[in-house]
């Protein structure tokens, strides 16, 4: 058989040699074209349908259109929930040519008219509608307000069988029955119609209609539920049509956001990509961490990383104030952040009565009195007094025993060290994380608290693009005083360009409160990922959400749900490059494998 593939010849020295001969088609053979990477192995080819392996195909095409076609009459098959391909040939043609064959047809249709009225016959509405349609279309070609082609519209359907492949076939034909557009299969014409609709770019079939620009322009599918934007950062991708989720939450009514999840279902992996995404659009992001897992992120964008704990060297004093901006007056700030320090105490001497409400109220006021903070000075160089300042003030006021000696822990007791100290925290960089992991549980709310009060002082000192971000944010929803005060930054954020975004897992405890139905409200963005049975009916309701959407998240995969923008949702699935994943990653197996690959890359620099 090789001998084929050779032949002799005779050299100059007389001698024969077999030299080798690759002939044209072996070597066309060889090439690999287009067509070989894209076609299917093997198929088999009836009179309606084509058999693809285990798959069975049917091409259909469109074969008439009515008189007017509204704008997006072709998305409900777009975002039909179906496997097919659909393939649009669009062929201008030539306008002299059109406006000689428009003559002959409206000189046609004026002798069907005239014909008419001198046998007396009454007028056809169906005529004379044809004569206006033919003047306007003639019109607007003249002056170049319009242009025609022919336009092949193609639709390859598929199902694991005959009947699967009917029933679809009526579902995509009462869709655009409905809108008085007819389709038809290709019969005895499945070849040619696959070859069509494969991109290759040939119009095999080549059965068009004349459409002009206008319905030409409704057909393009460029109309979808999709849920993007023109500028922002990609959340994820729309697992409906595979769109892209890009948003710029600082273009939205305001700049909050919730995320709903059960644990394990990505919700703090998604706040941490749109977190490293935001940073790309010069976004400063401030982090309460209460499970220490925004460290290695921390590290790895060069921000800062605070451990607040017990026997942490990290200190915020509460009784800082922030400064006076021109348009507010030192009253109203002093004022303002009393109120926020008698919430404080409230809960960590776990409620106040009536009467000790007011002697906090009047101690605190005199505290900054006696270092010269009132609403008459100029404060803003002076240094705040601390919780033994204050407790000074107590012991000289009648009635205030009791509260004396609940304060006492929090000064010389146990807790001392976590909040009567000066404040040494400094947040200039784009990204901070404030960690309390390490803090007690008891003392987690007054932590979370204490380090958004900071956090908000600092935030109005200069307006910059930020994004607040509270994990957990359940903790805070336990207490009157810490919800009522995440709904203060959630109303009052956007004053100071603040985003807000409450991440939680125990969403009963969120949504029981008073206050979780109000932030849901005053939040642009809503995340809802895999959802627990126990809670799915409380989210649902919340959210108004259908039965199908209900077990959509139910059944969700891990970074799977629901992602909403205003009135408008979208099915998304979360996305991230290599590298994004191997920074932001929580899960325990990656952690320990990119914490081995550290050890072994300094033991070899070493």
């Amino acid at each position: 058989m090789l001998e084929g593939l050779f032949k002799k010849r005779d050299s100059i020295s007389g001698q024969n040699e077999v030299t080798p001969v690759i002939p044209h088609e072996i070597y066309n053979a060889g090439i690999l074209r287009l067509q070989d990477i894209i076609a299917p192995s093997a198929l088999q080819i009836n009179s309606n349908h084509i058999k693809l392996g285990e798959k069975v195909a049917r091409v259909l095409f469109a074969m008439s259109y009515p008189r007017y076609l509204s704008m997006n009459w072709f998305a409900p098959i777009i975002n039909l929930d179906k496997v097919f391909d659909i393939s649009i040939f669009v062929h201008p043609v030539d306008t002299a040519t059109v406006l000689r064959q428009l003559q002959r047809k409206v000189a046609e249709v004026q002798s069907q008219i005239s014909i008419r009225e001198e046998k007396g016959f009454v007028r056809d509405p169906m005529l004379d509608t044809a004569h206006q349609d033919l003047e306007d279309l003639r019109d607007k070609l003249q002056q170049a307000q319009e242009k025609l082609f022919n336009v092949g519209l193609y639709i390859t359907i598929y199902a694991d069988n005959v009947d699967e492949l009917n029933q679809t076939e009526r579902e995509i034909k009462s869709i655009l029955e409905s809108k008085l557009v007819y389709l038809k299969p290709s019969l005895f014409q499945q070849q040619e119609g696959i070859e069509t609709v494969f991109p290759l770019g040939t119009d095999k079939l080549d059965i068009g209609t004349q459409l002009n620009s206008s319905p030409v322009s409704s057909l393009f599918p460029f109309v979808s539920f999709d849920l993007s934007s023109d500028k922002g950062i990609l959340y994820g991708i729309n697992r409906h049509n595979n769109s892209l989720v890009l948003f710029d939450r600082f273009s939205l009514e305001n700049y909050n956001s919730v995320v709903f999840a059960k644990a394990g279902s990505g919700k703090s992996y998604a706040m941490k990509l749109e977190i490293l995404r935001s940073l790309m659009f010069d976004t400063e992001v401030l982090i309460i961490d209460p499970e220490r897992e925004y460290e290695y992120l921390a590290e790895a964008v060069g921000g800062r990383y605070f451990n607040i704990s017990l026997t942490s060297n990290h200190h915020i004093n509460p009784f800082d104030l922030p400064p006076v901006r021109e348009d507010e007056s030192p009253d109203d700030v002093l004022r303002s952040n009393i109120i926020s320090l008698v919430g404080l105490f409230r809960l960590m001497l776990g409620g106040l009565t009536p009467e000790e409400d007011s002697i906090i109220d009047r101690a605190i006021t005199e505290t900054y009195a006696a270092k010269d903070i009132t609403p008459d000075s100029d404060f803003s160089k002076i240094s705040a007094p601390t919780l033994t300042d204050l407790e000074l003030v107590l012991a000289g006021m009648q009635g205030a025993e009791s509260l004396t000696q609940k304060m006492a822990k929090y000064i010389r007791g146990t807790w001392a060290g976590f909040i009567n100290q000066p404040t040494n925290v400094d947040i200039n960089k784009k990204l901070v994380v404030f960690s309390i992991r390490d803090m007690e549980t008891e003392l987690r709310p007054i932590a979370m608290y204490l380090v958004t009060h900071f956090i908000w002082n600092s935030v109005r000192k200069e307006i910059k693009k930020r994004l607040l971000v509270i994990d957990e944010a359940w903790w805070m929803m336990k207490s009157e005083d810490t919800a009522s005060f995440l709904l203060g930054l959630a109303k009052r954020g956007r004053k100071y360009y603040l985003g807000l975004a409450t991440i939680t897992q125990d969403v009963g405890d969120f949504l029981n409160s008073p206050y979780g139905v109000p932030i849901i409200t005053n939040s642009s963005i809503q995340i809802l990922l895999k959802q627990s049975p126990a809670t799915i009916d409380l989210v649902q309701k919340t959210f108004n959400l259908t039965d199908e959407e209900k077990f959509l998240l139910l059944e969700s995969d891990v970074g799977e749900g629901i992602f909403f923008a205003g009135l408008k949702h979208v099915a998304i699935k979360i996305l991230a490059s290599y590298t994004e994943d191997q920074i932001i990653t929580s899960d325990p197996a990656q952690l320990l494998a990119i914490k081995k690959a550290k050890e072994e890359f300094k033991m070899a620099q070493g």
